[in-house]
């Protein structure tokens, strides 16, 4: 039976250090919830909490009705899925996956047909009897995935489970562990610092940096209208330039450092006025002969579906991030391709692009919240 989690005001501390200052969240009953951010951002130390191998030196942590603080470990019911799969490598596949049955003494009929059932799951049966040593990377992670699973835990947690993998077979078993998650129907809770395998494979996303939430939402809402400049600049590209804003209600002029300005129709009606920054990621440039930016090409690179250009702004106040500001031009509605040193004009999709207030970089597109619930 699975079940809802519920982290409300959790506090973490190593010493004088805090790693989590104060952090809430409500995790879905058999929801997806991708745990997500830089190395160091407090991701796992949050995960360790859930499952009992980290103190809480403040708040509480839920399954269901039931606070969770101090319940050990071994009595949380979770399946655990770590990063270097931690299988016996003296044990066969059934082996390693009847261990964990047998550490729960279940009945016997009963331990053989959770057995049977969750290698045909997994795709492991052929492999039954083989040790780890003769199974491949991806084969191991799924007798860690069936091992964990096998025992009907009420929460699946997964630290980092694919970082150990080549880039193919990450591909393959990201979408191998969504199928299997759908199947099963469990609550998991899985941490990543790899943005494309979070939107990938999951019904949420926990932006964290520094130990705070910047933003949860699902993936598609995460990436086209990010809560602030921070989750704007981690989940794929953004560009950022300064500008002003004037008008009232929703309808906005936005004008960029440099003269050119365009219209907004959705702002906030409460957005105030003043010094904005407006983000715009590579696909969200159009070229336009009678676009107000100018710029020129620096780099220009072919990827077959898509160009993708390094530009170089004449008149607009582009902000200094540390990354190149980029173009792509999907080749399928575009003839035209510039080479290093052409002068390029631009317009922007209104409709896509993000403005954020100067002062605290928080979103002024109306229906952006922080926490999507």
């Amino acid at each position: 039976m699975s079940e809802e989690i519920r982290v409300d005001h959790v506090v973490k501390k190593y010493g004088n250090a805090t790693i989590i200052p104060d952090m809430s969240l409500q995790i879905k009953n058999c929801e997806f919830f991708t745990l997500l951010g830089p190395s160091g951002c407090g991701k796992t130390t949050l995960l360790r909490m859930i499952a009992g191998f980290n103190s809480i030196e403040g708040g509480e942590i839920r399954f269901g009705d039931r606070v969770i603080n101090n319940v050990p470990a071994h009595k949380r019911n979770i399946g655990m899925v770590f990063q270097d799969y931690a299988i016996f490598p003296h044990l066969t596949v059934e082996e390693n996956v009847r261990y964990g049955l047998k550490q729960h003494k279940v009945e016997k009929q009963e331990s053989q047909q959770r057995l049977e059932e969750i290698l045909k799951v997994t795709k492991i049966e052929e492999y039954r009897d083989r040790l780890p040593e003769r199974l491949s990377g991806g084969q191991q992670q799924r007798v860690a995935l069936a091992r964990a699973i096998v025992i009907h835990p009420t929460v699946l947690l997964m630290d980092e489970p694919l970082s150990n993998l080549d880039a193919k077979l990450r591909v393959e078993m990201r979408s191998a562990i969504h199928d299997i998650q759908r199947k099963i129907g469990i609550t998991t809770v899985y941490v990543t610092h790899d943005q494309e395998e979070a939107l990938a494979i999951s019904d949420r996303i926990a932006l964290i940096n520094k130990g705070e939430i910047q933003q949860v939402a699902r993936p598609r809402d995460l990436y086209a209208r990010p809560y602030n400049t921070f989750a704007a600049d981690f989940i794929g590209h953004s560009d950022f330039f300064r500008g002003e804003m004037t008008g009232s209600g929703s309808k906005r002029t936005v004008r960029m450092n440099g003269g050119c300005s365009f219209e907004m129709d959705n702002i906030r009606s409460d957005a105030p006025n003043g010094k904005v920054i407006v983000g715009v990621r590579p696909e969200e440039f159009i070229i336009d002969e009678q676009g107000g930016l100018t710029a020129q090409v620096t780099k220009a690179t072919f990827l077959g579906r898509y160009m993708n250009y390094v530009l170089a702004f004449e008149n607009a106040d582009v902000m200094d991030t540390g990354e190149e500001v980029e173009l792509s031009q999907d080749m399928g509605s575009h003839m035209t391709i510039f080479g290093e040193g052409e002068k390029i004009h631009l317009t922007l999709n209104t409709k896509k692009i993000n403005i954020f207030s100067e002062e605290d970089q928080i979103s002024l597109i109306e229906g952006v919240r922080q926490y999507d619930e």
